[in-house]
C-alpha cells in the first residue's frame, strides 16, 4: 500500500528514492522528506502546501494586482492561486487519511486508544460547558429572586388611589420653616 502512495502525490519521487527521514520509515514516502523549508527539486506536500498558501497571500497583496485595472485578470489570478492551495490541501488530507487507514490495519488497538482519548476529552469539554451553564442559571435565578423580593416590598405599602403619591411624598425632604 505504501508503494502505491509514492506516485500519487505530485512533486514526490518514487518510494525508493526518498531518504529514510519520512514518517513511514525507510523506503516509504513521507510528508516531510527533509528539513522544513527545504525547497529543492524534491518538493513534499508540506512544501507545496506552504508555497501555495504563500502564493495566495502574495496574489492578494501584489503590487501588480493593487495597481492593476483589469478586475477579471486579478480575479482569475487569485482564483488560480486559491484552487492550487485547495488541491494541495486535498492531497495532504488524502495522505493523512491513508496513513490513518494503514495505522488502523496494522495497529487497531492504537486507533481505539486514540478514539477513547478523544471521547474522554469531549466528555470533559462538555462537562465544563454544563458547569458554565449551571453557573449562569444560578446567577440569573439569583437575579430573579432579588427582583421578586423587591416587588414584594411595595405590596406591603398601603394600597389605594393615593398610595403612589403618599410613597413619593414620603421620599421628599421636609419643607424648611421661614424665620
Amino acid at each position: 500500500m505504501a508503494s502505491s502512495m509514492g506516485g500519487m502525490f505530485t512533486g514526490q519521487q518514487p518510494s525508493g528514492s526518498h531518504p529514510p527521514t519520512g514518517p513511514g520509515g525507510p523506503g516509504q514516502p513521507g510528508l516531510l522528506t527533509g528539513p522544513p523549508g527545504n525547497r529543492g527539486t524534491n518538493n513534499t506536500l508540506v512544501d507545496e502546501l506552504e508555497a501555495s498558501f504563500e502564493a495566495c497571500f502574495a496574489s492578494l497583496v501584489s503590487q501588480d494586482y493593487v495597481n492593476g485595472t483589469d478586475q477579471e485578470e486579478i480575479r482569475t489570478g487569485v482564483d488560480q492561486c486559491i484552487q492550487k492551495f485547495l488541491d494541495v490541501a486535498r492531497q495532504t488530507e488524502c495522505f493523512f487519511l491513508q496513513k490513518r487507514l494503514q495505522l488502523s490495519v496494522q495497529k487497531p488497538e492504537q486507533v481505539e486508544k486514540e478514539d477513547a482519548s478523544e471521547l474522554k476529552n469531549e466528555l470533559q469539554r462538555k462537562e465544563m460547558l454544563i458547569q458554565k451553564h449551571l453557573a449562569k442559571i444560578h446567577h440569573w435565578q439569583q437575579v430573579l429572586e432579588d427582583i421578586n423580593v423587591q416587588h414584594k416590598k411595595p405590596t406591603e405599602l398601603p394600597q389605594g388611589p393615593l398610595a403612589f403619591l403618599e410613597q413619593a411624598s414620603a421620599n421628599l425632604p421636609a419643607p424648611m420653616k421661614p424665620n
